[in-house]
């Protein structure tokens, strides 16, 4: 089309430059000299119409926004966390930020492939659902790669700088030692006597204090390690810290929690009684999963944990004590007819609890499927809304870590909470005779508005039996 243009423009000038030198062949010469001024423009026209126009593939219309996720209705704003930056190249499906709530982690994975070219959001800001993040223009090829690839030697090639070395203390004194008086003369009066400062006597700084340097443990955040040096660092707390913490004080100045202990032997004695004789032996939970172990992970593809026996007895409980199982709603009491417990998992960003549904109709190979699957979202931080929605009982083992004893405090809006901890040799009584058995303690942390003391130690003896004598479950005692 531009091209057409030109070659019109170009045969116009010429007609028009042809009559003015036909018209004005006996006028002055200065209208010769303006018919030669036209020459140039014409000559220009004429290289105009001959040239060949580029147009460039990439085009702004090309550049699309990218939208963020959708949240859960209990969800309404999350801290994005960028993971690429401005200039970078990335591949469909490949993470771009997270978006930190106060629950989980959502993911921003790219929709295509292509290259950031603006990110509309600064980093840790706070975002809402489905707002405008970033500006992505759609391409197969990463230009910034090769970029990024030449810089890295560089960069290794800059020499680093090094700390300053710390200030050996000086062996000698810093003040000076009073002049010593000559040999052989003799003080006429004594020694004047020092008078106390009347102000402080001036001191090194806390900061200017010199320090050695200790080395970072493997595994610890060098900006959060104790190295000895003299300064502080804040670090903004995340979301789901500052949800747990309120949670928490929310639980403590909502209900009047009260807590009940007992102790389990994990080593429990199966009597077996068959018709032709009566066999007596002595076996233990540690035991059994010694022995045991190659035939349940054969079969079931999972270990046989200490978590199983402790939820499946923990189901059997609250199906016989309901009460503990419900919740308090205002001038309203809420039983369910389910069991969904809440396991305690520490994570790196804080406690999550997911929920195993309908415990009431599951065996230990199903709830150690269940736990292991849960254990590995946790661990990836892919723990959806979803699985940690609910819940009407809550187990907590900080046993993992050596605890030895504690009061767990209740997962609103339950109504009590299972603290197991761990588990130590101890001398005990039995059969009138000292023995050395593994002991664990238990708690249970109960809100006692709606949960009496008799409910309670006899929730918490029915735990311990279930556990000392699995029996007791499948013969419903």
């Amino acid at each position: 089309m531009l091209g057409r243009r030109a070659v019109s423009v170009h045969r116009l000038l010429s007609r028009a430059a042809r009559q003015t030198i036909n018209a004005s062949s006996s006028a002055q010469p200065s209208i010769q000299a303006k018919s030669n001024l036209l020459e140039p423009l014409v000559q220009n026209v004429r290289i105009t119409s001959s040239a060949n126009f580029h147009m460039s593939a990439i085009r702004m219309s090309d550049v699309i926004t990218v939208d963020g996720p959708a949240f859960a209705e209990s969800i309404s704003e999350g801290d994005i966390r960028w993971l690429k930056q401005k200039g970078d190249h990335v591949n469909e499906d490949e993470l771009v930020a997270e978006i930190e709530t106060d629950k989980t982690s959502v993911e921003v994975p790219a929709p295509q492939a292509g290259t950031i070219v603006e990110l509309l959001v600064e980093d840790g800001a706070k975002v809402t659902a489905k707002q405008k993040l970033y500006k992505l223009q759609p391409g197969s090829g990463g230009g910034s790669a090769p970029a990024k690839e030449e810089s890295k030697p560089a960069a290794a090639a800059a020499p680093t700088p090094s700390a300053p070395p710390t200030p050996a203390p000086s062996s000698s004194p810093s003040t000076p030692s009073p002049p010593k008086p000559a040999a052989g003369e003799i003080p006429k009066s004594a020694p004047p006597v020092a008078r106390p400062p009347s102000t402080p006597s001036s001191s090194t700084p806390v900061g200017a204090v010199p320090v050695t340097r200790v080395v970072v443990p493997k595994g610890v955040d060098p900006s959060h390690a104790i190295t000895g040096a003299r300064d502080e660092v804040r670090v903004k707390a995340n979301r789901m810290r500052m949800r747990i913490a309120q949670r928490l004080k929310d639980a403590q100045n909502t209900y009047a929690m009260l807590t009940t202990f007992n102790e389990i032997d994990m080593r429990f004695v199966f009597l077996l009684e068959y018709i032709f004789s009566i066999l007596s032996y002595y076996s233990s939970l540690i035991e059994l999963r010694k022995t045991y172990q190659k035939e349940f992970v054969a079969k079931h593809g999972v270990k046989l944990g200490m978590m199983s026996p402790f939820v499946r007895a923990a189901a059997y409980a609250l199906q016989e004590s309901p009460v503990v199982n419900a919740v308090l709603d205002e001038n309203e009491i809420v039983y369910r007819h389910f069991v969904d417990i809440s396991v305690a998992v520490a994570t790196p960003k804080g406690l999550v609890v997911p929920v195993l549904r309908n415990v009431e109709s599951m065996n230990y190979a199903q709830i150690e499927l269940e736990l292991a699957n849960l254990g590995v979202k946790a661990r990836e931080g892919k723990l959806a809304v979803e699985d940690m929605e609910g819940g009407t009982f809550t187990i907590s083992n900080g046993g993992v870590f050596g605890s030895m004893f504690g009061t767990p405090i209740i997962n609103p809006p339950q109504s009590a909470i299972l603290g197991m901890h761990g588990v130590f040799d101890r001398v005990v009584p039995v059969n009138g005779k000292p023995e050395i058995r593994p002991i664990m303690q238990i708690a249970l942390t109960y809100d006692h508005r709606l949960i009496d003391g008799r409910e309670a130690v006899t929730f918490l003896k029915k735990i311990k039996t279930a556990v000392e004598d699995p029996r007791v479950m499948f013969m419903n005692l």
